[in-house]
This record gives C-alpha cells, structure tokens and sequence, in this order.
C-alpha cells in the first residue's frame, strides 16, 4: 500500500522534501497560498523558488488546504515557523497521520519550539510528532546532490514510516530520539550563520569564521543540555553539521542576510533587495528570550539580535565578541 503525503508550504525546503517523498514513491499534494506558485508546482516546477529545476511526477498542488490533507498518511508542515500557528489554527490535521515539521525556528513570543506548537495548537499526541533536520540546503537536494537528515520522534516506528517514506538514492535519513536537540540545533544555526555573514562580508578569514561557528555550537549545546536534549545530537547531523552547511554555504539565506549587514546594508535594505527574511533574523529574538529564560549565557545570540536591532554594528558585534572576560573553553 502506497503512502500519501500533503505537504503544507511550497517555499525551496518544502518542495525539495516533496520531490524526495515523490522520488521515494509516496504519492504527494503540496498546499500553497499562492495561485501561481500552485499552478508552476502543477506544471513540474517552481520557479519561483527552485528555478530551472524539474519536480518529479507524482507531485499535484492545491490552493485548498484541507484538499491537501484528505487522506494524508504523513503531513509535512513548511510553513515560516512564525506563521505556524495561524496556519494550523485553520486546518483540521488527519487523526493518525505522522505529523512532520521542517520549520527551524522558535516561536516569538511564546518561545516555544515547533513541536511544542504543533502538539498544543494542531492537538497532535507527542507520538506522531516529527522533526527533519540537518544539512539540507533545499536546492542542492532538490539537483538530487546526496545528502543526509535526522528524522527525529520519541516513537521508533513513526520516526521510521517517515523515513522510508523519503529515503531516496540521494537523500538519506537517520533516526534520532532527540526532538528537543534536533530543533534547537536547526534554530540556533540560522542565529550564528548571520554572525558568520557579517564577518565574510566584513572581509574576515577563515579563523573568526571557524572561532564564531565553534563557539556557536558551544552556545547550541548548552542551551540544549539545560532543556533536556542529548549532547551527542550537536555533534551530529542536526547539530555541527547542519551548523557548518548553514555557515559556509553561499545558498544560506540567514549567512547572506548576515554578509550583505557586514557590508553596511541595514536590515531594511537587505529585505528589499533580496525581497525575503532570513529565518534568524526573528527567531534570533526568541532562541535569545527561550535562553534567558533556561539561565544560559549566549553571546554570539545576544550580539546578533542586538545588530538586528540596531543597537549595534557588526563591527561592535565582533569587537563585543573578543573583549569578553578570559576562561576555560567549555562546551
């Protein structure tokens, strides 16, 4: 019996995990809000975010949400985090499907994580609870470069009927019990690939970009330890991994926001020339509240949100970073 998956977002990440799940076998409805990017979805393509990529057949589209989610045996949400709960405020989600986030962003204001969301607004038991993440830059996936994922869930045998539902040639998951890590690894990645993207555009060498991503993934870590994840989780996949792809890859919305700021742009400026918002330029205010709130020091957090603010420059950013009391390296 084949599997049916809707998927709920039509944005680059979404529907590079829809042409997985399709090139998987699993038969696939995207939802999305906008008419014309429902019919290039319908036509085999997305320009507007994959452009000159073909999508694999056994991929329809529909501007009526719960005509996408009729019968779903997995639902993929791909939604901006803060929009999720809008979002799911007005859909009625099927009764036993796995429900499957790819957002990787803490909530503003409630700080809560996706999964947290997803349970409380969507009424989702915490066993079909799903998180996908890792290094998975949407249009190297979407060209079937091969890369790896944590499929994350507290249930075993949900964590592996989404698996190979999108296991592919080229796309390979692994399983984690870890939903706590696995989100937070995804949330605080973007927040310390915009620091990373102010010091490239700044002209800074590889060394401050190796010192800011370490030190970042020390900040992840603590932060999650104190929230319950497992420490090996930020030494995996959805942690170094997805951190380091996010970092140093130049199809990084959140480290080319970050280097269009080191070369002066205000955020403004940014938003209009690239006409989108890199993920961590909001969650940064909500991954530093959900730390502050757990007792857990993060400068290189506390540094970018103060830049998004304007409060800072990204020359003070750094000049902040350097001058800061000597200790023992600890993650």
């Amino acid at each position: 019996m084949s599997t049916t998956a809707a998927v709920m977002g039509t944005g680059s990440w979404g529907t590079a995990f829809a042409a997985a799940l399709a090139d998987a076998g699993t038969s696939v409805t995207m939802w999305g809000r906008r008419a014309d990017s429902v019919a290039q979805i319908n036509a085999g393509c997305n320009e507007d975010y994959l452009p000159g990529i073909l999508l694999p057949e056994g991929i329809r589209a529909s501007t009526d949400p719960q005509e996408a989610l009729a019968g779903a045996d997995i639902v993929v949400l791909a939604v901006p985090s803060q929009t999720l709960r809008a979002n799911l405020s007005g859909w009625t989600l099927p009764a036993t499907a796995a429900v499957v986030s790819l957002m990787k962003g803490v909530e503003l204001g409630t700080t809560k994580r996706m999964s947290e969301v997803i349970m409380e607004v969507g009424g989702v038991d915490v066993e079909r609870v799903v998180v996908v993440s890792g290094p998975n830059l949407a249009k190297e996936i979407a060209r079937k470069q091969p890369a790896a994922s944590v499929v994350a869930c507290c249930d075993q045998a949900t964590a592996e009927r989404v698996a190979a539902a999108c296991a592919t040639g080229y796309f390979r998951p692994y399983f984690n019990h870890d939903v706590v890590g696995t989100e937070l690894g995804g949330a605080v990645k973007n927040v310390v690939a915009l620091a990373v993207g102010m010091a490239e555009g700044m002209g800074m060498g590889d060394n401050t970009k190796a010192s800011i991503i370490t030190r970042g993934l020390a900040e992840t870590a603590r932060l999650g330890v104190r929230l319950g994840a497992d420490p090996s989780t930020f030494m995996g996949l959805a942690g170094v991994g997805d951190l380091i792809a996010t970092c140093m890859s130049p199809l990084s919305r959140n480290r080319t926001f970050g280097e269009n700021l080191g070369k002066g742009m205000s955020v403004a400026e940014v938003i209009e020339v690239t006409r989108q918002t890199a993920e961590g330029v909001k969650s940064c205010h909500s991954v530093l509240d959900l730390a502050r709130n757990a007792g857990v020091e993060m400068p290189i957090a506390e540094a970018v949100t103060s830049v998004i603010d304007g409060q800072r420059t990204p020359e003070e950013l750094v000049d902040l970073l350097m001058s800061r009391t000597r200790k023992h390296e600890r993650i």
